[in-house]
């Protein structure tokens, strides 16, 4: 019985020190690490092309038509996916022809934490082979300026209409004065 006592009381004292010893070396990974560094674009900005303005409507597949409007050295832009998912908005400052911004896309139909994403993100104004003007950058989660590629061709017959996207989903509610059963 003795000897079985022992092994049981030794037993549990190594439990104790592995978890102790465990539960240690957690803590130091955790106080060591630190909090994660965002990662940020590392652009230098250029001249903006002779007689180009920031200020415009943009297309790319997915985000749909992203309405820019610059003011002064600040631009605003808002877009409404393609697939009727969601609608964002960003705000930046601009130099030459680099823009470094913050967004926030608001998912519909959704509420609570997971109906909203934001991020920071950049965009690079260049002219391609064809003389059309052309946002380059990226855009990332929280505070990462980078992650994800956004790249997207100006529409030259198109005039941004910041009011045009609201978090109204038009159509879904019933015409005026009727209701639905």
């Amino acid at each position: 019985m003795r000897c079985y006592i022992a092994t049981m009381i030794r037993t549990r004292l190594f439990a104790c020190v592995v978890a102790s010893a465990l539960a240690c070396a957690l803590t130091g990974v955790v106080a060591c690490g630190g909090a994660k560094e965002a990662n940020a674009a590392n652009i230098t900005p250029g001249d903006m092309p002779a007689g180009e303005v920031w200020t415009g409507v943009y297309y790319h597949p997915v985000f749909g038509y992203l309405h820019m409007i610059e003011q002064d050295t600040n631009v605003v832009a808002k877009w409404k996916r393609t697939d009727q998912s969601a609608w964002g908005e960003l705000s930046g400052t601009k130099m030459g022809n680099v823009l470094h911004y913050s967004w926030k896309e608001h998912k519909y139909g959704l509420v609570g934490p997971s109906s909203e994403s934001h991020g920071k993100g950049f965009f690079v104004y260049k002219g391609n082979d064809n003389g059309i003007a052309e946002l380059s950058g990226q855009f990332g989660l929280n505070d990462d300026e980078t992650g994800s590629d956004w790249h997207c061709v100006k529409q030259q017959r198109m005039n941004p209409d910041l009011k045009s996207i609201t978090g109204d989903l038009g159509g879904t509610a019933p015409p005026a004065g009727q209701k639905w059963d």
